[in-house]
């Protein structure tokens, strides 16, 4: 009888998802609070386009510089905790060794029957720091590129998320009209980039969707009043 293969599925990018997440949100609150803020103190459209195009630009910038630099920050921390791990297995190897039996013993596997596992270790360093790495540290080797992408990522995010609201600026002529429509592709925007979003991770697509519905308005509301009275 054929055995039909075991094949795994298993969502591999959540670091994309969470940049374009941080750079979309933003995007989508932030320049629809700036021109609902300059629409509800009268100014002329092409100052609304204006300041929401200037406001993306700088938002993009500064969101993506962000990601470059905590990315880089998790690069230099993993590298540090990689050097520390390595001089360590060669001045205290007794100290590592019994810290391996410990990670096993955790998941319920006794000494002896580990002794095996942590004598194979010992006989190559690199496996051995990198083992430490994973299970004790819980950190993994990141990708030499990740900065890089990240940045753009979150930028570009932000730019798309941000040309929603200030569209209808563009293309409507009238403040109130353009105002009505931004909010509403605004909130309609929200709720299907929660929908896909949840298409990615593997979460429920209605509650995703409805959630980041709710959390998107509630933090566009904030921003918008806040645009208000300053302006």
């Amino acid at each position: 009888m054929p055995v039909t293969p075991h094949i795994e599925h298993h969502f591999t990018s959540s670091e994309t998802v969470r940049d374009v997440v941080i750079g979309m949100a933003d995007g989508l609150t932030v320049p629809f609070a700036l021109a609902a803020g300059l629409s509800g103190a009268a100014v002329a459209t092409h100052v609304v386009v204006t300041a929401g195009l200037a406001e993306i630009s700088a938002g993009a910038i500064a969101m993506g510089l962000g990601g470059y630099l905590a990315a880089r920050s998790d690069a230099e921390h993993y590298s540090s905790e990689r050097a520390r791990e390595l001089m360590e297995t060669k001045t205290v190897p007794t100290v590592e060794s019994q810290e391996i039996t410990d990670i096993f013993k955790a998941y319920g596997i006794a000494p002896k029957d580990s002794e095996p596992v942590v004598a194979a270790l010992r006989l190559d360093r690199k496996a051995w720091v990198d083992f430490m790495m994973r299970f004790e540290l819980g950190l993994e080797a990141p990708d030499p590129k990740r900065a890089v992408t990240s940045a753009l990522t979150i930028g570009g995010a932000y730019i798309a998320g941000g040309l929603i609201p200030l569209l209808p600026y563009m293309l409507l002529g009238t403040l109130a009209v353009a105002l009505k429509v931004s909010a509403l592709a605004t909130l309609l925007a929200l709720l299907v980039f929660g929908f896909v979003k949840a298409r990615f991770t593997g979460s429920n697509p209605v509650r995703s969707a409805l959630q980041t519905l709710l959390v998107g308005g509630l933090a566009a509301s904030a921003a918008f009043l806040i645009a208000r009275v300053i302006t």
